[in-house]
């Protein structure tokens, strides 16, 4: 049991400096941004992060609930 934790410890240690190396090695080096407005190809297909699409729709009027609700009763 204790050699299992050991060899699965060493190997999340691992993988996390394999990760880390870009961050450790090149000057001011840092984690890729795995975002999708981080993303060039999507971005100039016009593909965006789903919370940013949610955000600009409900900053639009007409389509939030209570402008709905507004036109519906009227």
């Amino acid at each position: 049991m204790l050699y299992t934790i050991l060899i699965t410890l060493l190997i999340v240690a691992i993988c996390l400096a394999l990760l880390g190396i870009r961050m450790l090695l090149i000057k001011g080096g840092r984690f890729p941004n795995g975002h999708v407005s981080g993303n060039k190809t999507l971005r100039d297909k016009g593909i965006s992060c789903v919370q940013s699409q949610d955000r600009e729709a409900r900053q639009k009027s007409g389509f939030s609930i209570d402008e709905l609700e507004k036109k519906t009763l009227k």
